[in-house]
């Protein structure tokens, strides 16, 4: 976000407009920050300040010029209890841009500031409304296209991402006292927990924190959804499945070898999620020019798509072509799609990979394809609903990092390093771990170690 490498200003009042673009029945313009009352006072027909918090006001929104801009509902909040943890006025105007627009412009002429993106949530983060990692949820939640992404940004937006990283943080403070304490008092031969004990508690910490990272597969595609990439030699029938999957005629079909030229993109929801669905040119060695550049195309769709259903012709068996392309593909994203199965057919050959029979056509076969595409995505099944999963790739990148340190410090133990190096390693694993939530870990550290120990003595 842009506005976090600007000087934050606590209290600084800004203002925007919370809905979306466009007609609706209401627009909302949302102020927050110490002044808020009183910018709401100097363009509503009433004085703000005396009005009961988080009660709805019937009244004019006025110009400098005590034009009557629009009729509206005005909402006092007043601090901490506000999504901000700031004083915090909603104002419903009638909905419609220029509308909108004409009350905020008001509002920014009463004293607010325009407020930069997603800056409302940083406040809320400013002022420990929200964690890091609830903060992103926020975005997570308004981009959601499917219920289950829906269900995974609401269970991060409570908390439970969070829990967990703090339950991660706990044990492996409770390890980096202990390794201060060392540090810091070697001749008191201090022993909180056997070397044993506590190479245990960094085992079990480790597989929990890889066992969370696992879960980015899953999570990324309740995100993003799902690229999916048709591909195949000419005239297999590619195109008539994807008008199938589709259920319209999106692409054209002709029997003439080499109809698609370049990559035709539809989207679908299946199974509850959102696909990008790829109908690539069907590749083959080819001179021509317009084709050729189309089969290219094709080959990094190939290696971008989360998976790939490698199209087949039943009614001709496995080509040479069809045996070359199947080499050049990655098998474990791949599901064998043998099409045309309406049309008498010869023994089809066993695939490396998942395979399914259908007819594009006739439509035959397709919830058996609907079946298998959700056995191939779900690698390891489909998340429980309990289940906390992360779909950000800081959040991944920061686990790894976590991981890798805590094993350091797991190996350095069994190698005796010296507890200065496998402090360093810890404090640098549980600021990754900070990293996500957004704590200060060097503090969490040293209030561990003042909790457990008694320094004084």
């Amino acid at each position: 976000m842009d506005f976090i490498h600007e000087p934050y200003q606590a209290g600084d009042t800004i203002a925007a407009i919370a809905t979306p673009p466009g007609e609706g029945g209401v627009a909302i313009i949302r102020i927050s920050g110490n002044a808020a009352i009183e910018v709401a006072s100097r363009c509503f027909s009433r004085p703000v300040e005396g009005l009961p918090t988080h009660t709805v006001q019937y009244g004019k929104i006025k110009n400098r010029e005590g034009e009557c801009v629009d009729h509206v509902l005005l909402l006092p909040m007043h601090a901490p209890r506000s999504y901000t943890g700031e004083h915090t006025v909603e104002i419903h105007c009638h909905g419609g841009s220029l509308i909108a627009r004409r009350v905020l412009q008001t509002v920014l002429e009463a004293g607010a500031r325009a407020a930069r993106p997603g800056e409302f949530t940083f406040k809320a983060f400013m002022n420990g409304k929200l964690d890091l990692a609830q903060a992103e949820a926020v975005q997570e939640l308004i981009g959601a296209k499917n219920e289950k992404a829906l269900h995974a940004a609401g269970s991060q937006l409570q908390g439970a991402l969070t829990r967990k990283i703090s339950t991660f943080q706990h044990g492996l403070n409770d390890i980096a006292a202990i390794l201060e304490a060392w540090v810091d008092f070697p001749e008191e031969g201090l022993e909180f927990a056997t070397m044993e004990e506590i190479q245990v508690t960094l085992r079990e910490a480790i597989e929990a924190m890889q066992k969370l990272a696992a879960t980015f597969h899953n999570g990324k595609i309740l995100r993003d959804g799902v690229s999916l990439c048709l591909i195949g030699c000419p005239n297999v029938g590619k195109s008539s499945l994807m008008n199938a999957l589709l259920g319209k005629d999106r692409a054209i079909v002709s029997a003439i070898a080499g109809t698609t030229r370049d990559i035709l993109e539809d989207h679908l929801k299946l199974n509850g999620l959102n696909f990008r669905l790829l109908d690539t040119a069907g590749i083959r060695d080819s001179d021509e020019i317009v084709e050729a550049e189309g089969i290219r195309r094709s080959r990094q769709a190939i290696q971008e798509a989360d998976l790939i259903l490698f199209v087949l012709d039943s009614s001709r068996g496995l080509q040479a072509d069809d045996h070359l392309l199947m080499q050049q593909i990655p098998h474990e994203k791949t599901i064998g799609v043998w099409n045309k199965i309406d049309i008498q057919k010869p023994e089809m050959t066993p695939l490396p990979f998942s395979t399914v029979c259908v007819s594009a056509q006739e439509r035959q076969g397709l919830d058996t394809l609907h079946e298998t595409i959700d056995q191939v995505i779900w690698k390891n099944g489909m998340p429980d609903q309990q289940e906390v999963v992360i779909t950000s790739m800081r959040h991944l990148q920061a686990l790894t990092q976590a991981i890798l340190f805590a094993q350091n410090v797991h190996d350095g133990l069994t190698d005796n390093l010296s507890p200065e190096f496998l402090c360093v390693d810890m404090r640098q694993c549980l600021r990754e771990l900070g990293k996500i939530i957004g704590t200060n870990v060097t503090e969490d550290i040293l209030s561990s170690i003042f909790s457990k120990f008694c320094i004084g003595k």
